[in-house]
């Protein structure tokens, strides 16, 4: 069947954290909110249909991973992306951040060092201050248009790390990294007995020509020396289903994972979310076909929006998520100023890039998994905001 994301659905008075959440977030309620990183589309029909059928049965009691999730994970992984866990590696999860502060808890102790890869997901660091680990950055580094692994600097943190905690694809700077950086990461992880953790949400929403690959998939040895969290959350706009699958080869670290998420009581999946989720697996390819030519077509139009009418601006298109990383530092706004600007001069709630942490100021992450209608109001508003700086200051210098 044909989509059409074109619609504009409306999503407030659903609870929803990105719209009724807005005075909040942002202080006002009529922002245009183009931030936290959920899709404003319905999820596929048959997601939808599955869901109907079981609420239909009437019965929501404890629930388990079944041979249908452990085949729709199996299948989606190697259709999509040419790997095939093991049924054993497959664990629950209850989210993907739940699952990585499981996994910091699982395998370091209080004060251990553990490596992030900043301007990065924010949860994270938030993670690792809940839990009493000790941040150990590696920031990534930008030529001005791509961002890259710095190795030197990583072979000189993993002397002191326990875990790294890897974005795969990016989030917020949307890179897919290469086979090859992921090689030579984890060959200097091993090396200094650094487990790898890797976040992989958004690993099938590549938009460009590099293909996704999971960490684990690379090698028998990378496999046993990793942990790897995904979900269907991001592909098929299913984040409050809360939902996520933990792959963990190695039986001790899997052992580990599993008493953490036992003795939290936290083993029991919601048979809506199964649901969901096996239906997404199982039926949702020609969906997300569909979704990521819609995407690209988004990003496409933001490149040359910013290009064309708001030269101040500097954006490259994203090679995975629906999150585009707008390089405003010409404007000269630091912290949340930037972000403030644009809550008060545009009417737009993005979010702040000071908040992924160094290399992050002066930059905002954009949600473009939107109308497209709602995408270039969101663009024109911008525009219309950076074109009344000017007149301000002079008016300011003329008082």
């Amino acid at each position: 069947m044909r989509y059409d994301f074109d619609r504009p659905v409306d999503r407030q008075g659903t609870a929803s954290i990105k719209w009724d959440g807005r005075t909040d977030r942002f202080g006002r309620a009529d922002v245009l909110p183009m931030w936290v990183a959920d899709m404003d589309f319905p999820s596929p029909q048959p997601v939808i249909e599955a869901l109907a059928g079981r609420v239909g049965h009437g019965i929501f009691g404890y629930t388990r991973a079944d041979e249908d999730y452990r085949q729709a994970v199996i299948g989606w992984q190697e259709r999509h992306h040419h790997f095939t866990p093991r049924p054993e590696w497959l664990c629950h999860s209850p989210g993907v951040v739940a699952g990585l502060a499981l996994m910091v808890s699982a395998y370091s102790a209080a004060g251990d060092g553990v490596i992030i890869q900043p301007p990065v997901y924010h949860q994270f660091k938030a993670v690792l201050d809940a839990l009493g680990r000790r941040t150990v950055l590696n920031p990534l580094r930008y030529d001005g248009e791509r961002y890259t692994i710095d190795f030197a600097d990583l072979e000189a943190k993993a002397a002191s790390a326990k875990m790294l905690i890897l974005c795969s694809p990016h989030n917020p700077v949307g890179r897919v990294w290469l086979r090859d950086e992921l090689v030579r990461l984890g060959e200097v992880c091993l090396r200094h007995g650094v487990l790898v953790i890797s976040d992989e949400v958004h690993a099938d929403l590549v938009l460009g020509d590099v293909p996704h690959t999971p960490f684990a998939s690379i090698s028998e040895e990378f496999a046993h020396h990793s942990a790897t969290c995904v979900s269907p959350s991001k592909t098929f706009n299913l984040a409050g289903m809360q939902t996520a699958v933990a792959i963990i080869a190695d039986p001790e670290l899997r052992r580990a994972y599993d008493r953490w998420l036992h003795d939290y009581h936290l083993w029991g999946l919601n048979p809506l979310a199964l649901t969901a989720l096996v239906a997404a697996y199982t039926h949702g390819d020609e969906w997300l076909e569909q979704l990521l030519a819609y995407l690209r077509a988004n990003a496409a139009l933001v490149v040359s929006f910013v290009r064309d009418r708001m030269p101040e601006l500097r954006v490259q298109p994203p090679e995975a998520t629906y999150l585009m990383w707008l390089d405003c530092r010409a404007l000269g706004m630091t912290g949340s100023a930037l972000e403030r600007f644009f809550v008060e001069e545009a009417g737009l709630g993005l979010d702040g890039g000071h908040q992924f942490g160094v290399g992050g100021d002066g930059f905002l992450r954009l949600n473009i998994a939107t109308a497209r209608s709602r995408l270039v109001q969101a663009l024109e508003r911008m525009e219309n905001a950076l074109s009344g700086r000017p007149r301000e200051r002079a008016a300011a210098t003329e008082g």
